[in-house]
């Protein structure tokens, strides 16, 4: 860790690779010998160009997807994506499936509702607080699609394996774990992700979607908030966020040139997990909140004995260059998000503060 900089377990905007922040760094002032910074070539420029279509087939490429997907770059966050995923793909006497896991599942129902459109909440876990992921489902024969939450960043819990649905295609917003491990993509119609947390800065947010589902959307709905505009133009139907995609297609690199894909990076991140929810199974001073089967590998949360050692939990570790462990402001208690940008020595470092602090304090 470089002397100014501070270890960052925040869930979102949140840590990036820092060979990724050093390449930007340089680049910021002269973009690939343009004499312009990335955040100033056009995004008609061959730099622009090169930029997005090497995102585009990074994703292809590390997901190991085929001919029938689409990678698009689509403003509004996942937030937008509640809406534009029913507004697509569901049309008059269309049904879907929804599971409900937590604060985001819970969004994105809402949206859906507000359509008129026709949906099942057809699995929740809201009967304990959201602390574990549903099984056993029984999704609806017909349904369009199945919509999940592949990681709740708040309540710390995730799909360790992705459900059977009877020949619906799922639709997931995977705005937290997205490049986090290997996917069966036979399973997925349309993947959406916000890139603040996983994969980027705020400001663009990840669609892949098959061509079959693609084919649903409506001329109906207003142009920016159709797939095809999005699918047709290359993402470029309007000014796109230049500087969000490029730094999407810095953390593919990344992953694929450094990392060496998903599943050395799956790896990495089980070893990051298993420090922390392990020193956690054996101490009677931390509590996770999530149950064991269904704990996030992404978002590690966590309570101590009570609220005010918590917060001087918080604070002695920001003093001690942990930042961004406060829990979520619904649910208070710790939370440490460790993507994969995160660093092994990040989680190391929290380890043995964690243990310093219960000794001192337990």
């Amino acid at each position: 860790m470089k002397a100014d900089r501070i270890f960052n377990f925040n869930a979102g905007p949140a840590a990036l690779p820092l060979p990724v922040l050093e390449t930007i760094q340089e680049s910021f002032l002269n973009f690939a010998g343009s004499g312009m910074s990335i955040t100033e070539i056009s995004h008609r420029s061959k730099w622009f160009d090169d930029v997005i279509n090497d995102a585009v087939a990074r994703v292809k490429r590390i997901l190991k997807l085929d001919d029938r997907y689409h990678v698009l770059f689509v403003q509004g966050g996942a937030s937008m994506q509640f809406c534009m995923a029913p507004m697509n793909l569901l049309g008059a006497g269309d049904t879907a499936d929804y599971v409900n896991t937590g604060t985001w599942s819970t969004k994105a129902i809402k949206e859906a509702e507000i359509q008129g459109k026709s949906i099942k909440v057809v699995a929740s876990s809201e009967d304990r607080n959201f602390a574990y992921i549903p099984e056993g489902i029984a999704f609806t024969p017909d349904a369009v699609y199945a919509h999940i939450t592949s990681n709740n960043t708040i309540k710390g819990t995730q799909w360790a394996g992705f459900p059977e649905t009877g020949g619906a295609p799922l639709v997931a917003d995977m705005s937290s774990d997205i490049f986090s491990r290997p996917l069966e993509m036979e399973k997925f119609g349309l993947i959406y992700a916000g890139a603040q947390k996983n994969m980027g800065p705020a400001g663009v947010c990840l669609v892949i979607i098959r061509e079959d589902l693609l084919a649903r959307t409506p001329k109906t709905i207003p142009t920016m908030l159709r797939y095809s505009t999005f699918a047709e133009k290359n993402s470029m139907y309007n000014t796109p966020p230049c500087f969000a995609v490029y730094t999407v297609q810095l953390v593919l690199k990344w992953l694929e040139e450094t990392i060496g894909g998903l599943e050395k990076m799956a790896a990495l991140n089980r070893q990051k997990a298993a420090l922390l929810y392990d020193h956690m199974d054996q101490s009677d001073f931390y509590r996770g909140t999530a149950d064991k089967g269904s704990r996030s590998l992404m978002n590690v949360t966590f309570r101590l004995p009570s609220e005010e050692l918590e917060k001087a939990f918080v604070a002695e570790a920001t003093e001690n260059g942990l930042g961004g462990l406060k829990g979520h402001r619904s649910v208070g208690g710790c939370r440490a998000s460790i993507y994969n940008p995160t660093p092994l020595a990040a989680v190391e470092a929290l380890l043995d503060f964690m243990k310093t602090f219960e000794r001192k304090n337990g």
